[in-house]
């Protein structure tokens, strides 16, 4: 059964830090695939972290009990934003 991002808490998107290596090995574990290597942009609702994407590039996790599509689509839009920055740069 699938949970809904929680409304009341809003959806943070940032930069991993040296503190997140057991929430993205959590949900490489939940998705069954590799931890990916590299700068990664999180996306947190509350607490928890709900989806990691590579920012150069590659497949995001995304916690398969929730509803994560859209948390991964704005993942996405900010890893282009940051990509477009350095290019610009």
């Amino acid at each position: 059964m699938f949970t809904k991002i929680d409304d009341l808490n809003p959806v943070s998107i940032r930069l991993a830090g040296p503190g997140d290596e057991a929430a993205v090995e959590r949900l490489a574990a939940l998705e069954t695939r590799e931890a990916p290597a590299g700068d990664l942009l999180l996306a947190e609702n509350g607490r928890e972290v709900v989806a990691v994407l590579p920012i150069e590039g590659g497949p995001a996790l995304a916690d398969p009990f929730q509803r994560t599509a859209e948390v991964v689509e704005l993942l996405a839009l900010r890893a282009h934003q940051l990509d477009t920055g350095r290019r610009a740069a």
